[in-house]
């Protein structure tokens, strides 16, 4: 058993010490006489468990007093598993399944509900379409559920936040290079540390040129993320970041459908154009935050993000199914631009009152933000005035050349969005064992939407109450039993509001509810078992009257219903594992536009399992070996075409070399099984990678 014992002994003000901030410095009014750490021969601290959390409740709390399904994927499990994108992270959370996103953006399901815009970094929005990387995360968190009491609008299945590596002031000298298979080659530096008694400095870069077992594919990649810390005074610090992150790839939306199965296409056969399919985007971002303690009881922390998106795709794509008689498939073609600019600024106030009576944490916030978004979408046409080009199904790459012009219906319009909320929030001791979470947001959410095709301006405005409560009780300290309650709103202009016309406009917001209860249980000292069941509702979802189809009505309603588990941390000193499993079924309970009665939600596996094992072997050498299972699900909401069930198994070593060094060796797909990952809809089906290698040589500060 590990025993540790820790003396950090300070002279320093109260307000200082009640800071747990590692990137904190001691001030020169400050002596730090040290840490001792004893540790018996042969144990470790876990690789991959989290134990607190600052985002799901705004204000640091142990995971297992968070009373709420949260997942967490360290930087060392990104690491050791050779993650490149939010996708790989998310197979290891349960509840969460990613779509194809139409071969140029970040599409995940939650809990049965699809969203492109419930991505943040450090708690603020990062809602633009693209593929994030992994380089500067120093943690990935998804919390599942709706989460408008923390984060706003939208939310509704749940949230994914990217926490990005700070600097601080103990050294960080980390830098690898990777190669494997498909020309896959990629460099990231990550390096920082003291810059003066006060300021701490750090960067991290990444490079990646890639192509893919797909035909034609090639993705580049460059993220420069640069970040400062300054510690004003022993009671204030202030942060400063910025990012440039640039990806080029081709746009691949996979293989068409056959008799309501993936057609038997070669696993790297490209359909349509691939000198006509690319994606840009540009990410420019800035962000300052300042946090003063002046107790040890008191925190106000300040906060303000801008960022500038730049967006482009075009693609030449799989637009129907296979024709079986004639062994033909048609090819369609479009291409789409997006600019956005956002700021957000953040103000919080958290007070701990440590009364004898009833102890309790209290919170208060408000966030003012401002969106603009300039949207333009043009249609293909093949050989003059076709928006449709049927090809061979055995030769469907092809080379005709596509003119791109606006149609009618295509979108030209600019939005402007802007958003205040009050928010506020109470963590409550009833008893030593018992503890109730109160809080509630309150948004007003003011959208303009331009169309310059007709032209034609619409306003909305929604003012959105959105609760949470949760009730958490440990029958002793390993153990937490909680039930919660939250609610979401999402206005009828959708996630990314570019879809306002004259009859949503008129559409009061749709509401998710979700109401869980769970258990949290440290099994081992170093190992977390997490256990929930749910129920969320999606109502006020449009759908077609049945006395006049041309009016809609607000009675469309979706549930989603299961339960998951997720296991993290240390089994022995030597096995580290992470796993989850989820089984889960989501329903369309009343009809609506999309779906009638009894449909079942497309990208909704009923069940999911990912399992990592990590084991140290010898001093300088360990093994990894993992596997994930998805049952068939839907293509698309329509319910015609399934994508089967698969196992893949996954694979790693990991070797030593000293000073510094390590040598590490990711192996995806062992027995180069072939399978279906993911889709947009029924005939774009993205087929699973063969088997994959990647080799990455690794230098770190000891």
């Amino acid at each position: 058993m590990l025993a540790t014992a820790l003396f950090l002994l300070t002279l320093q003000t109260p307000a200082t010490q009640s800071v747990r901030d590692t990137t904190r410095r001691p001030s020169q009014d400050t002596v730090r006489l040290g840490t001792i750490e004893i540790r018996e021969r042969g144990e470790r601290r876990p690789r991959y468990a989290a134990t607190q959390s600052s985002t799901a409740l705004k204000v640091a709390t142990p995971l297992r007093d968070t009373p709420l399904s949260i997942g967490v994927i360290s930087s060392t499990l990104i690491r050791e598993r050779s993650m490149l994108s939010v996708a790989d992270a998310l197979r290891y959370i349960p509840g969460v399944t990613m779509g194809q996103g139409e071969g140029h953006r970040d599409a995940p399901t939650i809990r049965g509900n699809a969203s492109t815009a419930d991505f943040f970094i450090d708690g603020i929005r990062d809602d633009v379409q693209y593929f994030r990387d992994l380089y500067n995360t120093q943690r990935l968190e998804a919390l599942s559920g709706p989460n408008a009491m923390t984060f706003g609008r939208g939310g509704g299945g749940g949230v994914i936040n990217r926490v990005t590596k700070r600097a601080g002031f103990e050294r960080t000298n980390d830098i690898a290079l990777e190669g494997g298979s498909y020309d896959h080659a990629r460099g990231t530096v990550d390096i920082g540390g003291a810059l003066s008694q006060r300021i701490a400095g750090r960067m991290n870069g990444m490079y990646q040129h890639s192509r893919s077992f797909r035909d034609a594919f090639v993705n580049t990649r460059i993220g420069v993320s640069p970040q400062t810390t300054v510690a004003i005074t022993p009671t204030t610090i202030a942060r400063f970041g910025g990012e440039y992150f640039s990806d080029e790839r081709t746009v691949d939306r996979g293989v068409p459908s056959l008799s309501g199965r993936p057609s038997a296409a070669a696993p790297s056969l490209f359909f349509g154009n691939p000198d006509s399919s690319y994606a840009e985007s540009r990410v420019l971002g800035g962000d300052a935050m300042i946090e003063h303690q002046p107790n040890e009881r008191t925190v106000l922390r300040s906060q303000i993000r801008f960022a500038r998106y730049e967006k482009f795709y075009q693609n030449v794509y799989p637009g129907s199914a296979v024709d079986r008689t004639a062994s033909t498939v048609n090819l369609a073609a479009y291409n789409s631009e997006t600019d956005r600019s956002n700021v957000f600024g953040q103000s919080e106030l958290a007070v701990r009152v440590p009364t004898a009576r009833v102890p309790q944490t209290l919170l208060i916030g408000v966030e003012i933000g401002h969106q603009a978004t300039d949207n333009l979408r043009k249609t293909g046409y093949f050989n003059g005035n076709a928006t449709s080009l049927t090809v061979p199904f055995e030769a469907p790459t092809v080379a005709t050349q596509v003119e791109f012009r606006p149609s009618a219906a295509d979108a030209n319009n600019n939005v402007i969005a802007n958003v205040a909320s009050l928010y506020a929030q109470d963590q409550l001791w009833l008893a030593r064992k018992l503890q109730l979470t109160l809080g509630a947001r309150v948004e007003r959410f003011d959208l303009h939407y331009q169309n310059n095709r007709a032209p034609q301006l619409l306003e909305r405005r929604d003012n959105m109450f959105s609760p949470r409560a949760g009730l958490l009780f440990k029958p002793n300290e390993p153990l937490s039993l909680y039930t919660s309650f939250s609610v979401s709103h999402l206005p009828s202009a959708g996630d990314q509001f570019s879809s306002l016309t004259a009859t949503t406009q008129t559409l009061e917001p749709e509401r998710f509810t979700n109401r869980e209860v769970g258990i949290k249980w440290s099994v081992l000292p170093a190992l977390s078992l997490n256990a929930a069941a749910y129920r969320l509702v999606r109502t006020n979802t449009a759908a077609p009257s049945a006395v006049d189809p041309g009016v809609y009505v607000q009675t469309g309603r979706q549930r989603t219903t299961g339960y998951e588990l997720s296991l993290n941390g240390r089994l022995t000193p030597l096995w580290d594992v992470v796993g989850s499993f989820t089984s889960q079924s989501a329903k369309i309970v009343s009809t609506t536009t999309a779906a009638h009665t009894g449909a079942t939600v497309p990208l909704v596996p009923h069940r999911t399992l990912a399992l990592w094992n990590r084991y140290q072997v010898g001093r300088a050498f360990a093994l990894g070996l993992g596997s994930v299972y998805q049952s068939d699900m839907f293509a698309a909401i329509d319910n015609t075409v399934t994508l089967p069930a698969f196992w893949r198994f996954d694979g790693a070593a990991y070797v030593t070399l000293g000073r510094g060094m390590r040598v590490q060796a990711n192996v995806e797909n062992l027995f180069d099984r072939h399978y279906y990952a993911t889709s947009h809809g029924n005939n774009n089906i993205m087929p699973g990678a063969p088997r994959t290698l990647r080799i990455s040589l690794r230098t770190e500060a000891p």
